[in-house]
């Protein structure tokens, strides 16, 4: 009996055993699907990195990074291909949905991962460097960079078995090519409709990952989408130049404000978020010093012209300060970096109308004469009522008031100037001729 029973035990776990893999592997199995949709960034870094080591400790059977992006930062975009690089299981790039692009630094991601993919009417290429950071790149400078580029996705290709040779052409001549030629020239290995399907298309594939080589079962596996947390959606939302311009100029003008009317509060607190925020984003961007310079030069010369009355002299300068600076900014020659006109001649001329028409106004109504109080008595001319012999009635602005006459006697009926109120009795002296 003992014998019998060791020997079913033993049959039941042989059966255990092989159920993961046939009875529930479709239902257990799944992948986990990040999406990246704009520029590469450190933001967007962290998101995947964030995503890849999320899949790897659930137990997932890929990564799908389903791409739309038309390039970003070299620093983000070498972060990522190390991070996939490294990975412990499969990552797919999926240029996805149709009309998407893995342009410049999403070409080099793609190129370094697992599976490279793409949907119909996609496109990848125009992976040539351009110019980014404080200073303008020169001609020899700009030939190291394309070459230390060159040899990169080079390697990446051939690493992956990938055609080599348009790799470079991505770099050195800008190519471009859609989903169809891509597969033909052996820049993807798959184009697929849909993540399901593109499922379907690599299962059974083997892939070498950071711990050797794994053969893929994705076929029928759950989809489980890990979308950017909300703080991760926030911050790459406000890395966009044209949001860390307004959200830069609304800050200076929001602090300006409450200067300009101590105890209002919240512009005050709303212009230190939104210039927080700025600071956090041009922190990853390449911004021209220069530029930075000239527009807190602008607001400078516009608080300057409430104070000091120049015609117009410096709020001039200010206005062509605050142009020139967000014209050269972002110092990038990729156009998803630059701030568009548009954009420029708008925050420039409300940001001009602001301080010509409001504060303007405001510090006009603080150099007003007051209309009330005592600052409305000195220099006004009052009659006597009495004879100011030196004390006496004086009558000013419907009211009889106490004097005392400076510089000798004054006649009931003629008229004195104020010269210097003491409580409730003024200082006056004669005024030459009668009003």
């Amino acid at each position: 009996m003992p014998l019998r029973r060791i020997c079913l035990l033993l049959l039941v776990a042989n059966i255990l055993l092989f159920l993961p893999q046939s009875a529930f592997g479709a239902e257990s199995r799944h992948v986990d699907v990040l999406r990246v949709d704009g520029v590469i960034n450190p933001v967007m870094a962290g998101y995947i990195e964030r995503g890849i080591s999320s899949a790897e400790r659930d137990g997932s059977s890929a990564v799908v990074i389903e791409m739309n992006t038309p390039g970003g930062l070299d620093d983000s975009m070498r972060a990522i291909i190390s991070r996939i690089i490294n990975a412990k299981i499969p990552v797919i790039v999926y240029v996805s949905p149709p009309g998407s692009r893995a342009a410049s630094a999403g070409a080099f991601i793609a190129t370094a991962s697992h599976i490279a993919a793409m949907a119909p009417q996609t496109s990848i290429g125009s992976a040539h460097p351009v110019s980014m950071g404080e200073q303008q790149t020169d001609e020899t400078m700009m030939e190291k960079v394309t070459n230390d580029a060159v040899s990169y996705i080079k390697g990446l290709a051939e690493k992956r078995g990938r055609n080599v040779e348009w790799a470079e052409k991505m770099v050195r001549e800008s190519v471009n090519a859609t989903e169809s030629e891509a597969l033909k020239l052996n820049a993807i290995d798959i184009v697929a409709d849909d993540i399901p399907s593109l499922l379907e298309r690599i299962d059974g594939k083997e892939v070498e990952v950071a711990s050797g080589k794994m053969v893929l079962h994705t076929a029928g596996a759950q989809i489980e989408r890990l979308d950017m947390n909300l703080v991760e959606s926030l911050l790459h939302t406000i890395s966009d130049p044209n949001i860390a311009y307004i959200l830069m100029i609304l800050g200076i003008n929001g602090l300006i404000f409450e200067l300009a009317n101590p105890g209002s509060i919240l512009p005050g607190v709303v212009g230190g978020i939104c210039l927080l925020l700025a600071f956090f984003a041009l922190g990853m961007l390449p911004v021209n010093m220069a530029g930075l310079a000239l527009i807190g030069l602008a607001f400078v010369l516009f608080l300057a012209e409430i104070k000091v009355q120049s015609h117009g002299m410096l709020l001039g300068g200010g206005i062509i300060s605050l142009l020139l600076g967000s014209t050269i900014l972002i110092n990038s020659a990729a156009p998803y970096m630059a701030i568009p006109w548009i954009t420029i001649v708008i925050v420039v001329g409300a940001t001009s109308a602001f301080f010509i028409f409001v504060v303007g106004k405001a510090a006009a109504a603080l150099r007003r004469r007051a209309a009330m109080g005592r600052e409305t008595l000195i220099g006004s001319v009052a009659r006597a009522r009495t004879d100011l012999n030196p004390n006496g009635m004086v009558f000013f602005d419907g009211e009889l008031w106490e004097a005392l006459a400076m510089d000798g006697p004054v006649q009931k009926g003629e008229s004195v100037r104020i010269v210097e109120r003491q409580g409730y009795r003024l200082v006056v002296r004669k005024e030459l001729r009668n009003v």
